[in-house]
């Protein structure tokens, strides 16, 4: 007696064909790209530095409700690749101290998780696939495994790119929660710092902008010595 043929898959129409392409890892990654490049156009032509020397909209400004509207503005900024130092000055020379320091670190929270959130859906799929390197590799893990304290060391190392730590912590397997907190704890010490400095602008021989000139200083000639010195270290390996 013969044997049954063996069933075929039945060919994918046209339509599934496109979907399964479009919904791909490197198609969602190409898109996130464009997402990203499209963002980065649009803050240059904005060009938000114009804050630092024309300040906030006259007929933005008023209150609390002006201070919300800059942390989501700052937000979408930090995704678009614009500097946090420049948003931080920003944020004290237009609110002062205590509400220039609650909008900078709401806009930070804010544009690390819209970061976060798009590179874990557009772009983990397919960068999962690059951990080849043994550095890469290790760099994972420790995100992975032992989320929250690497993302705090991250964020208080001022030497670490912002958007650079936004999107290796979406690649790994971290958490989102343990993600937000330690962004929002990690940050206060330098986004202060730039914070006051931007409120106490003013005056320059002031204790205030002299301690946060101070610590901005030593906090960077520090992250310096570090990269020099893991540098060096590869380097000899």
């Amino acid at each position: 007696m013969l044997d049954p043929a063996p069933a075929t898959r039945p060919a994918l129409g046209l339509s599934a064909r496109c979907t399964r392409a479009l919904f791909s890892p490197w198609s969602r990654f190409s898109l996130l790209v464009a997402v990203l490049l499209a963002a980065a156009t649009t803050m240059l032509l904005l060009k938000p530095q114009r804050l630092l020397s024309s300040g906030w909209p006259a007929q933005l400004s008023g209150g609390a409700a002006a201070v919300v509207l800059f942390g989501l503005a700052y937000g979408v900024c930090t995704v678009a690749f614009v500097p946090r130092p420049l948003l931080n000055l920003a944020a004290g020379a237009l609110f002062g101290t205590q509400a220039g320091l609650a909008a900078a670190l709401a806009g930070t929270v804010l544009g690390a998780g819209v970061s976060f959130g798009l590179g874990r859906v557009l772009g983990q799929d397919a960068l999962r696939t690059l951990l080849r390197g043994r550095w890469m590799r290790a760099a994972d893990g420790q995100l992975s495994r032992h989320g929250f304290r690497s993302m705090l060391a991250l964020r208080l190392f001022p030497g670490v790119p912002f958007a650079a730590a936004n999107y290796c912590a979406a690649v790994s397997r971290m958490g989102y929660p343990p993600f937000l907190v330690a962004t929002g704890l990690g940050s206060i010490p330098n986004t202060a710092a730039y914070v006051v400095a931007g409120s106490e602008a003013s005056s320059p021989t002031s204790p205030a902008f002299l301690a946060a000139m101070g610590f901005i200083v030593l906090t960077g000639l520090g992250a310096a010595v570090v990269a020099w010195r893991r540098r060096h270290r590869l380097g000899a390996e």
